[in-house]
């Protein structure tokens, strides 16, 4: 039996079509058991808890062979940084209380990096509170995720411009969240021993220039990439709901890899996903 939080999110998602799909039975963690319904009826165990509940997460942990976790993010709270680092404490209590042999946890590009990461510093702390709990434990870090284009695809479509603060021509690492959760799930069921580090990417490296002109066949009309200054970062993040600590955050996190401050630990054993950016970016249209 293996557990997988966020099996409502796209990461989540894929992981649970995958071991579904190897005839693995799961269990999904859901906040209500109206969300779980889908996957109830697809053959999946639904266990109703949260990671702001102890004692119902170390219950859903119960008797699973492994766990993937992941800690969804709450942008909007005010002390978003300690609000995360909170959850991680309590989903490491968890795995330590239930007795669960193998976590597979969903942290990012830089995860290795103490400070002046942003929002990856939260990762950074789970993979410290994991370390001390977990018996095997197998730490995800995929980079830029093609999926975060999908908020902008509007503006492309009505005005042929695709905002982003990354240089137009800077090609980076991008990888599907399809991929990120097919490659967790064949972690899980691997099995882990001691403790892993799976840093990943896409089947290539892409330039937001080049996802302009992907986007642009797509929709059959011009897309430009338009690059937007990190003093934009905070107002445009606010603007979405953010607070103004995650909005910061955000703004540094920009800035870190402007400056190549953030990057991979062990880049020559970097695992590549296979859909292309192309597949993704139709996928999102």
């Amino acid at each position: 039996m293996f557990v997988v939080i966020g099996a409502t999110g796209n990461t989540g998602t894929s992981v649970v079509e995958t071991l579904l799909g190897k005839k693995q039975a799961v269990r999904v963690i859901v906040r209500s058991a109206e969300k779980g319904a889908g996957w109830k009826a697809k053959g999946a165990e639904v266990a109703v808890a949260s990671l702001d509940d102890l004692a119902a997460l170390t219950k859903a942990f119960e008797g699973a062979n492994g766990v993937y976790l992941m800690v969804p993010p709450n942008y909007g709270a005010e002390a978003w940084l300690a609000e995360q680092r909170a959850r991680m404490d309590r989903a490491a209590e968890a795995v330590q209380k239930s007795g669960v042999q193998h976590v597979v946890f969903l942290s990012s590009v830089g995860g290795h990096i103490a400070g002046g990461t942003g929002p990856i510093r939260a990762v950074n702390y789970g993979e410290q509170a994991l370390g001390c709990t977990a018996k095997r434990l197998t730490i995800l870090r995929p980079c830029y995720f093609m999926d975060n284009w999908a908020p902008v695809i509007g503006a492309a479509k009505a005005e042929g411009v695709l905002p982003t603060f990354i240089a137009p021509q800077a090609k980076i690492p991008m990888i599907s969240t399809k991929d990120i959760g097919r490659i967790g799930a064949e972690q899980l069921i691997a099995g882990g021993h001691g403790k892993q580090i799976v840093e990943m990417a896409g089947p290539s490296e892409y330039s937001p220039d080049e996802v302009a002109s992907a986007l642009g066949q797509i929709l059959g009309k011009t897309v430009t990439a338009q690059h937007a200054p990190l003093s934009a970062v905070v107002p445009t993040f606010k603007s979405f709901g953010f607070s103004d600590e995650a909005a910061k955050l955000f703004e540094e996190m920009y800035a870190a890899f402007s400056k190549g401050a953030i990057g991979y630990e062990y880049p020559a054993k970097l695992v590549r996903g296979t859909i292309t950016l192309h597949e993704a970016l139709r996928k999102m249209v």
